[in-house]
């Protein structure tokens, strides 16, 4: 059985990404921290090795040759992953639905969408190699369908269709025992949330850290919120 517990995190050079990073380290597991700026990256990690156990590994999730690299690194470090955290996002809308460049769109599904499926499909094999392998998509309220406005559309409906990429992921993981769910952190005060959210990056990382370490492995192709399953 693996023993010690592995965990990559995409996206973690900073903001939430960095603080799941942060609280999977103080926990003991060892982060494989993800950025695509090797600077950013190493600087991060080098902060949480004070905590504990963390790795940079260079990753663009749009490049599937650098999400390749990425894995073979990885595989070339630990026999197995615990936990696939997709963090990585981009919000980068620039006007509303009616005039939106679909370009804008097709470029945040690349990042928001497609990477979060590119990795998966790449790291599933070590994460069947876990006791309890769990794929965690960092998602969106404003991905909601049942309650969706107006707000950024190109990132809205770029986490509604990441939430549809969960469950597409949890009925196929589902027989080699790894649990997929999204999870929103509500709007946290990051560089994409912005000063004025109503809650810190630890609140915001927290539901994640659940769902990470925590949730039972039952719990598979569901929307997560404080740790409460909340409507798609």
């Amino acid at each position: 059985m693996p023993s010690e517990k592995n965990a990559l995190v995409t996206g973690a050079n900073k903001g939430i990404g960095l603080e799941i990073s942060r609280q999977l380290a103080e926990k003991g597991f060892h982060v494989f921290l993800t950025a695509r700026k090797p600077d950013a990256g190493l600087k991060a990690a080098a902060k949480l090795q004070k905590q504990g156990k963390a790795t940079f590994i260079e990753l663009d999730v749009t490049e599937p040759d650098s999400v390749k690299r990425a894995a073979r690194e990885l595989a070339a470090a630990v026999d197995h992953l615990d936990v696939l955290i997709n963090n990585a996002a981009i919000l980068e809308d620039d006007g509303g639905v009616l005039d939106i460049d679909p370009k804008e769109v097709q470029k945040t599904f690349e990042t928001n969408t497609l990477g979060p499926l590119r990795v998966a499909q790449t790291l599933w094999p070590l994460l069947a190699k876990s006791d309890s392998g769990r794929i965690i998509n960092v998602s969106s309220g404003v991905g909601a369908l049942h309650d969706m406005e107006s707000y950024a559309p190109a990132y809205s409906i770029s986490k509604t269709a990441l939430n549809a990429v969960t469950r597409q992921l949890a009925a196929a993981l589902k027989s080699k025992g790894i649990a997929v769910n999204s999870v929103s952190p509500g709007w946290v005060r990051t560089d994409m949330g912005g000063s004025g959210a109503p809650r810190s990056v630890e609140q915001g990382a927290e539901g994640v850290v659940w769902l990470a370490t925590e949730a039972p492995p039952s719990l598979t192709g569901q929307f997560i919120q404080d740790r409460h399953v909340i409507p798609w």
